[in-house]
């Protein structure tokens, strides 16, 4: 809890009450946002920047976690922005609820670097949280942290969020009697936007002990990125690590290894492979770079899918891999979070099948069970 946090005033904001104009009119064009920020200091920086924009109207303010709550089922915003470490209720809790009862888009604006916090923030995301943002230190140069606050308030908006109980994410699906291939001897997942979730839910649908490799590739900050192997590998029985350049392929056999931040994970010559090459779509990790080099060394041998995100990674490498023989599986637009990765995917004529995001962990799971070693 912050130090000047017993300064917070109630909600709605004075002065912008629920978004009336001039002579009570509702200026209806304009974007509604709550803020949610137990610092005084902070809460008036993100109000301040927010305001200054004419398309973005703040009708709200929350200091705690209960405050949050009521104020987004009394105002109903566009969209939220949410501390983490918050008294009474912590944001965490305030997103799991929110999400399950009064279903808003959710921007994280939190500390990058206290492992505590990033880990409430993997869980806030996993709960249907739909980005983060890291907060201001106070010491920025120029505006560009106003401009990125603007920028992801905007976007994230524009998502169409779901109802999302946490409690799901805890439910063993059966896997189907018939596996269907048998013969995959890898695992590869990629997603973004609102992925954190949805790789949990794959996860946990596969088999223990996981007798093959499952690579992983998700956008995430790299200031937000570092401990979430680990806040992962406490969320299934299945063991989960950042990649190792140069450890074989082989080794990483019943595991589940992922891209570092900032870095594009391949599989070449056996071995995975880390590099800091160009950016693809704007994205270091990529998807399709690993999904490529997938396709090119190992062909049918590889079962992949493509979740949840923004913008059009990894499909064009699914493709690839389809045209390779493997198996392409793309997440349906009921269920993501951000239909833009698997809808491009779906244009390209990479999916093999498209299913609900609680179909695909089995779907897995069926075509890699009996596996005992990657197919080289």
């Amino acid at each position: 809890m912050s130090l000047d946090s017993r300064h917070s005033p109630p909600w709605p904001s004075p002065g912008r009450g629920a978004g009336a104009g001039p002579g009570g009119a509702r200026q209806a064009a304009r974007l509604r946002v709550l803020v949610v920020e137990d610092s005084i200091t902070v809460r008036k920086r993100l109000c301040e920047v927010l305001a200054s924009d004419p398309e973005v109207e703040v009708v709200g303010e929350a200091a705690d976690g209960r405050q949050a709550i009521e104020a987004c089922r009394s105002l109903k915003p566009d969209v939220m922005t949410m501390d983490m470490m918050l008294p009474l209720m912590t944001g965490l809790a305030a997103t799991e609820y929110i999400m399950a009862h009064c279903p808003t888009p959710i921007l994280i604006v939190s500390a990058s670097f206290n492992r505590g916090e990033l880990f409430k923030t993997y869980d806030a995301l996993a709960a249907g949280a739909v980005d983060v943002l890291e907060k201001p230190s106070g010491h920025e140069p120029d505006d560009g942290w106003d401009q990125r606050l603007l920028t992801s308030v905007k976007r994230v908006a524009r998502i169409r969020v779901i109802t999302h109980l946490r409690a799901r994410l805890n439910a063993r699906r059966e896997l189907p009697a018939e596996p269907r291939r048998p013969w995959c001897g890898l695992v590869a997942i990629g997603a973004s936007t609102g992925g954190p979730g949805a790789i949990v839910e794959v996860l946990r649908a596969l088999p223990v002990p996981l007798k093959v490799p499952v690579l992983v590739v998700l956008h995430i900050g790299e200031s937000f990125g570092a401990a979430f192997a680990d806040w992962l590998d406490a969320q299934t029985p299945h063991r989960a690590a950042f990649a190792v350049d140069g450890e074989p392929l082989a080794a990483a056999a019943g595991r589940v290894v992922m891209a570092p931040p900032g870095r594009h994970l391949v599989v070449r010559q056996g071995r995975l492979r880390l590099s800091d090459e160009a950016e693809r779509h704007s994205c270091r990790p990529s998807v399709d770079r690993l999904f490529e080099s997938l396709a090119a060394e190992h062909g049918a041998a590889t079962a992949a899918c493509l979740l949840t995100g923004m913008g059009r990674d990894g499909a064009a490498g699914l493709l690839d891999i389809r045209r390779a023989g493997g198996l392409t599986i793309v997440q349906d637009e009921a269920t993501s979070v951000v239909y833009g990765m698997p809808r491009e995917a779906v244009l390209l004529g990479a999916a093999e099948r498209v299913l609900p995001l609680g179909e695909i962990g089995p779907a897995l799971a069926a075509a890699t069970q009996a596996v005992g070693e990657v197919h080289r």
